[in-house]
C-alpha cells in the first residue's frame, strides 16, 4: 500500500462529513455529534482545506449549531437532542445535561471556525466546571440529580477541564469564581504514575498511553512511551497471557533503546547490547499500543506522539515507521484513517511529526497553532468572564 498522505481524499471525507451524512457505523454516536464535528472541523483546518472548501455563510451556520448546544447551565451539550427548551423543569433538566468533553469540544471548534467566543457564558460555564471536580482532583463528565457528579474518572476529562480553564480564565487570578484545584488535581496524577513510568487512570491501575507527564520521572515515562511502539498490528497476533513474553520494545531508534520492564531510557546503550535484533518487518512497519503487550491503534499516534511531542523527545522513536503504519496500515481509501487496518475511516496524529501536507499542530490541544494563536489572543476575555 502507499506510504503517501492522500490529501484530496481526506478532504474529500470530510467535507462529506460535514456537509452531507455520516458514515453508518457513527449512527450509534449521534449524541457525541460535537465531538465528531470537532474532529471533522479540526481535520479539514489541519488540511488547510475549511476556508478554501467551505463559505463564510457555512461556517456561521456550523458556529450556529454549536451555541444552539450552549446549556442554561453552564457549559455545552452533546447534541441539540436533549435540548428540552421551554418544557425543561426542575423535575427533567437532569435529562439534558452539559457535557465536560463536549464542552472543551465546542470551544476549540469554536475557535477553529474563526468565532471570537464572544456568546460564551464563561462565568456560568467555569462555575459548572468547578462543580464537577471530585475530592480527589479528577472531573465527572456531567452533573444529574441533585448535583450529583457523573462519569466514570478518567484523566482525558481532566485534560478537558484543564483546556476549558485555560480558554475561559487567566491563571493568574488564583480566586477567580471558577477556579478549580489544579494542585489536587496535579497530586491525583503523581498517584497515579506506576511502576513502568507510565500513568493510569488511578492509582493501582495499569497504566495507558494516554499519559500525564509528571517533573520528577520524565525519564521514567519517555521509556514507557517509546516502548509502546510496536509492529503488532491485529489483536490476534497479541501473545497470549500464557505464552507472554517479557515487555521489551519493538523499536530502539539511534542508540537508544526503551524497555517498558525497567521503563528508563539508557543514552548509552544500542541495539547491539540488548541482544535482540528487530526483524527488518518490524523496523519498516510499528504503531502505538495504549498498553503493555496490545495491538497498535490510531489514536495512540496522537497519544504518545503528542506526549513526546510536548516533551521534546519524538527523536526517540520510529518516526518513519510510525508512519509508514499510519499511511499503509490505517490510512482508508475514501480517507480518513482508521482505528485498526481495515477499520471505518477515523482521524489520526500525523501532525504530530510535523508532515509538510499539514499545518503547525499543537498537541497540548489537540489543534493547529493558527488556531491556539487564535485563543492566545481570545483567552481570558471571553464575555461572562468576571474574575
Amino acid at each position: 500500500m502507499s506510504s503517501i498522505l492522500k490529501k484530496s481524499a481526506h478532504i474529500r471525507y470530510h467535507l462529506r462529513c460535514l456537509k452531507t451524512f455520516l458514515p453508518a457505523a457513527y449512527t450509534s454516536n449521534d449524541s457525541q455529534r460535537m465531538t465528531l464535528a470537532f474532529f471533522t472541523l479540526c481535520a479539514l483546518d489541519l488540511l488547510g482545506a475549511l476556508d478554501t472548501h467551505t463559505t463564510e455563510a457555512e461556517r456561521s451556520a456550523h458556529a450556529e449549531w454549536i451555541y444552539q448546544c450552549q446549556h442554561p447551565d453552564g457549559g455545552f451539550r452533546g447534541f441539540t437532542g436533549t435540548d428540552l427548551g421551554d418544557r425543561r423543569t426542575k423535575r427533567n433538566h437532569h435529562w439534558d445535561p452539559a457535557n465536560i468533553a463536549a464542552t472543551y469540544f465546542a470551544l476549540v471548534s469554536l475557535a477553529i471556525l474563526g468565532d471570537d467566543l464572544a456568546r460564551v457564558e464563561g462565568s456560568k460555564c467555569l462555575t459548572w466546571l468547578k462543580r464537577l471536580q471530585l475530592r480527589d482532583g479528577t472531573f465527572g463528565e456531567a452533573l444529574s440529580l441533585g448535583e450529583e457528579v457523573q462519569g466514570g474518572r478518567d484523566v482525558r476529562f481532566c485534560f478537558c477541564a484543564a483546556a476549558i480553564r485555560w480558554i475561559l480564565g487567566r491563571e493568574a487570578e488564583a480566586e477567580a469564581e471558577g477556579n478549580i484545584d489544579v494542585d489536587k488535581m496535579m497530586r491525583f496524577f503523581e498517584a497515579s504514575q506506576t511502576y513502568e513510568g507510565g500513568f493510569a487512570n488511578g492509582p493501582f491501575h495499569e497504566a495507558q498511553g494516554n499519559a500525564w507527564p509528571a517533573s520528577e520521572s520524565i525519564e521514567r515515562l519517555l521509556g514507557w512511551l517509546v516502548s509502546r511502539q510496536t509492529s503488532v498490528l491485529q489483536e490476534e497476533d497479541c501473545p497470549t497471557v500464557s505464552a507472554m513474553p517479557e515487555p521489551q520494545s519493538v523499536i530502539a531508534v539511534e542508540g537508544t533503546h526503551a524497555s517498558s520492564t525497567e521503563g528508563e531510557v539508557d543514552q548509552g546503550t544500542t541495539r547491539e547490547d540488548t541482544g535482540i535484533e528487530p526483524s527488518e518487518d518490524e523496523l519498516r512497519i510499528a504503531g502505538f499500543a495504549g498498553r503493555c503487550n496490545k495491538a497498535a491503534d490510531t489514536c495512540y499516534a496522537f497519544w504518545a506522539g503528542g506526549s513526546l511531542m510536548m516533551l521534546s523527545s519524538l527523536h526517540l522513536i520510529d518516526q518513519d515507521a510510525l508512519s509508514r503504519y499510519l499511511l499503509s496500515e490505517t490510512q482508508h481509501q475514501i480517507g480518513g484513517f482508521g482505528k485498526l487496518p481495515g477499520d471505518p475511516p477515523g482521524l489520526a496524529g500525523l501532525a504530530c511529526m510535523g508532515h509538510p501536507d499539514l499545518k503547525r499542530f499543537d498537541p497540548s490541544l489537540c489543534i493547529s497553532m493558527e488556531t491556539r494563536d487564535r485563543l492566545e489572543g481570545l483567552k481570558g476575555r471571553v464575555a461572562g468572564y468576571s474574575p
